[in-house]
């Protein structure tokens, strides 16, 4: 049987694997739709989750969490229950994390596996987050964020609504971007691009002769003064390399630009 606390407050259609874990003052309010927690998971105490939410094995949700919550839209029904959330195994949500659920009514916000989500980091509505990501304190992701495996956010981060962010990749703390960044480059400031993320690259144990292309990749977009487009028709001549093919097809199916390697000058002239 479920450990659950005779504070805890379950209502609706809500289903507990037998060794969930639900802490003092949790409420699971599966009311607006069903809620579903796996194997070993557990609610430290003060979570509240909204459903429709699915929930896999082995998370950890810290006090004040809230997670399946209605999507932050004027235009919302909060009555609505809409795809919901989703969230795989073994995630970590630290105090006052929040998580909304989808504007869609057939695909929901999405969360991976082992994921690490530190104190105050948000997602929105029909955010997607993929596996072993890490978002330090404060790292917010707007509504519809895709973010890719292996991504490393540092507080106070942030990420515009439809905004890719690629594998591997990493965001310094206080940057923000409201265009997509490519796989295992870094977000040194707002909406630029200053550099690899050579430690995530060696971490992810990719070998020399890929890394090599990497480079070649961020010389070739950033640093002889190219447009992008230009830039992407040389890319194409080494498209049988399969990391180069993967920058390639990240910035084809771009709907917001990437970021640049500088700033854009200021209109004042300073």
């Amino acid at each position: 049987m479920p450990e659950v606390h005779p504070t805890a407050i379950i209502r609706g259609e809500v289903n507990l694997a037998d060794d969930v874990t639900v802490g003092p003052g949790c409420v699971l309010d599966g009311e607006t739709g069903p809620i579903s927690i796996g194997s070993k998971t557990v609610l430290m105490g003060n979570v509240w989750l909204s459903g429709p939410l699915k929930m896999g094995e082995s998370n950890r949700a810290y006090p004040f969490v809230c997670l399946g919550f209605a999507p932050q839209d004027l235009k919302w029904d909060p009555a609505e229950p809409g795809a919901g959330l989703v969230i795989g195994d073994g995630n970590t949500f630290r105090e006052h994390v929040t998580i909304h659920r989808a504007t869609s009514k057939e695909k929901p916000s999405r969360i991976g596996n082992e994921n690490y989500w530190m104190a105050n980091s948000h997602a929105g509505h029909d955010a997607t987050v993929g596996h072993h990501c890490i978002l330090a304190n404060g790292t917010l992701l707007a509504g519809h964020a895709e973010i890719a495996d292996r991504v490393i956010f540092g507080g106070n981060s942030t990420v515009h609504q439809f905004v890719r962010i690629g594998r591997g990749a990493m965001l310094s703390g206080l940057a923000g971007t409201s265009q997509d960044v490519p796989p295992f480059f870094m977000l040194t400031s707002i909406n630029v691009v200053g550099s690899l993320n050579l430690v995530g690259l060696k971490r992810s144990g990719v070998e020399r002769d890929v890394i090599d292309d990497v480079r070649w990749v961020y010389s070739t977009l950033y640093r002889n003064g190219r447009t992008i487009k230009n830039a992407t028709e040389l890319l194409r001549e080494r498209a049988d390399r399969p990391m180069v093919k993967e920058y390639i097809d990240f910035i084809e199916a771009s709907q917001r630009g990437i970021c640049t390697a500088r700033p854009k000058p200021s209109r004042s002239g300073a």
